[in-house]
């Protein structure tokens, strides 16, 4: 299949993340296209990547068969409108901006076949896993180009219903932070075990990217995993049942709901 023609607006991290993942699949420098307003950051992503770039959006967007939406979602409206008169019928919109919805993204850009898509910032090391949702009018072609672009940083997971984008923001849009915390707070109580702070977050480091690893290959789910390694009476019980005294399951689950409802409630004010 011939690779389709991809212009971006917005050349930031995650476009240039995406780029890099699509020029390590092949696919060829001459399909690709970036507008920035930075001249700086137009040099950075032609020079890394060896695709032309453009000051202006609409001459990104000249016969590209997706346009890809990368932009912060506080100007998302003001660009739209400013691309809405140029860009053709066939063209397939992918949005990567957090909390724009489609109808808002056709309210601006007016009815037509729009992607709205839910990275996460591991996409810069393309370990990236995101949320995909088409409207009505994505052919079964551009769903899969969709999927393709996506699947260039990371794994690509569609969804039956656009509010699920909200869900798939708080788990895995915000998620890394949250490992970051415990990551942090594993650290430090670690440090004050008496370990050197370095060798603490070494120790929390490789052991959370071991047990990450252990997950995504198990044919098991994490609540057997963690049964698996936690003996009775012992050391990992002992810690196990601190965790869940201090209604650790309760706290994150409310903790996902208030990512998930704040989420909501940005796509509201955004979409104004």
């Amino acid at each position: 299949m011939t690779s389709p023609r991809i212009a971006f607006i917005g050349a930031g991290n995650m476009a240039a993340s995406l780029i890099g993942g699509l020029r390590a699949q092949g696919i060829d420098a001459s399909a690709i296209r970036a507008s920035d307003r930075g001249a700086e950051q137009r040099s950075k992503i032609s020079t890394e990547h060896g695709i032309d770039t453009f000051a202006a959006n609409a001459d990104a967007i000249k016969d590209a068969d997706i346009i890809v939406l990368s932009v912060k979602p506080q100007v998302m409206k003001d660009v739209c409108l400013d691309l809405a008169a140029n860009i053709g019928e066939q063209q397939l919109v992918v949005s990567i901006a957090a909390g724009i919805s489609c109808a808002s993204l056709e309210n601006w850009l007016g009815p037509r076949a729009i992607v709205r898509c839910m990275p996460n910032t591991p996409a810069l090391l393309r370990q990236g896993v995101s949320g995909l949702y088409g409207n009505a009018q994505v052919s079964p072609n551009q769903r899969q180009q969709a999927e393709q672009l996506l699947s260039a940083v990371g794994l690509a997971l569609w969804l039956d219903k656009e509010e699920q984008i909200d869900a798939v923001t708080a788990v895995s849009g915000s998620g890394p932070a949250y490992f970051f915390l415990l990551i942090e707070a594993m650290t430090a109580a670690g440090e004050k075990l008496g370990l050197p702070r370095d060798t603490a977050a070494q120790l929390t480091l490789h052991t959370a990217l071991g047990a990450a690893r252990m997950a995504v290959a198990s044919d098991v789910d994490a609540s057997e995993l963690r049964r698996r390694v936690t003996s009775p009476a012992g050391t990992t019980e002992a810690a196990i049942k601190s965790f869940q005294a201090g209604g650790f399951e309760a706290l994150v689950e409310k903790a996902l709901n208030a990512a998930a409802h704040r989420s909501a409630e940005l796509a509201e004010q955004l979409g104004q």
